[in-house]
């Protein structure tokens, strides 16, 4: 897709924000796009690839009311020209998220369920036929995590350690699948209490052990927030021009900062932190209470 610039997705260092002590790197993966930024790319690419191949003509996905990858599914099928449908959780609004305005303007056809159906993923039947292709939430997936593996032709350099947000741990099993010898993938997942995400992980690496996944700082659930959470995304911010979103990257780097200060990660390894985009979900806070949004 031509205006994915992966070119874009530079490492920066960070070893200084974090006390000096160790080298911390970002790869920098919201910078590749405006709407489908971070890993949502990586995650759609072998699914819309595969559409294409078949001479299929939809996309069909789910996800909530604020989802990153309903927007960035919208842009992908755009561009590719394919029509798409999102499936939403919940009923629907008086007054659409941005994120679900931004889908409908890009084509997606939004279609809103109740909790309880959302939870089977159900398809309606005029959806169901040899023109559509399917992608699960999130891009979960074997597909979406082969397209997340690929991540790693951006590294040119080697790392210890690797840590990313987990929502539905795709990107996490892409990562742990395609990693050099000697590599450990750790995951905090921004969910609570998701303790089945260990299996769904499972399912796609199968006897991959080198990874991990680490629960205790999604700061009350996901899409939920501290007053700390953004003092810490705003100093990030202060100190390295790096924005992150309040869903996934602000946890991520909290967590880090926390795993450092506990001596989590030896001092000689080398740790690199992957920027997965999502700031959009950034504009369900109230204004200025961000310094870059």
């Amino acid at each position: 897709m031509e205006s994915i610039n992966t070119g874009l997705a530079v490492l920066q260092d960070i070893s200084d924000f974090y006390g000096g002590h160790r080298q911390v790197e970002v790869l920098r993966l919201d910078r590749i796009h405006p709407i489908i930024s971070g890993n949502k790319w990586f995650k759609l690419r072998y699914y819309i690839a595969d559409t294409l191949q078949k001479k299929k003509t939809e996309i069909v996905t789910f996800g909530g009311a604020w989802s990153n990858h309903i927007v960035a599914t919208a842009a992908a099928a755009a561009e590719a020209g394919l029509k798409s449908t999102g499936i939403i959780r919940g009923e629907e609004p008086r007054q659409y998220s941005p994120t679900l305005q931004k889908a409908a303007e890009l084509g997606m056809q939004l279609l809103f369920q109740s909790r309880a159906d959302y939870r089977n993923k159900s398809v309606p039947s005029h959806l169901q036929n040899d023109h559509t292709c399917i992608i699960p939430e999130g891009g979960y997936g074997k597909l979406g995590a082969a397209g997340a593996g690929t991540i790693w032709e951006l590294i040119n350099k080697p790392f210890d350690a690797v840590c990313c947000a987990c929502g539905t741990g795709t990107m996490l099993a892409g990562l742990a699948l395609a990693a050099p010898a000697g590599t450990r993938i750790t995951g905090v997942s921004v969910l609570k209490n998701n303790h089945s995400l260990q299996e769904e992980i499972t399912t796609l690496t199968g006897t991959q052990t080198n990874w991990e996944l680490l629960h205790g700082f999604h700061n009350g659930g996901y899409a939920r927030y501290t007053p700390e959470q953004i003092r810490f995304m705003n100093e990030l911010y202060k100190a390295t021009g790096i924005p992150s979103d309040i869903v996934y990257t602000g946890k991520l780097f909290m967590a880090t900062a926390q795993l450092i200060r506990d001596n989590y990660f030896p001092r000689d390894k080398r740790l690199l932190l992957i920027h997965s985009g999502g700031l959009q979900g950034n504009t369900s806070l109230p204004g200025h209470t961000l310094l870059y949004s």
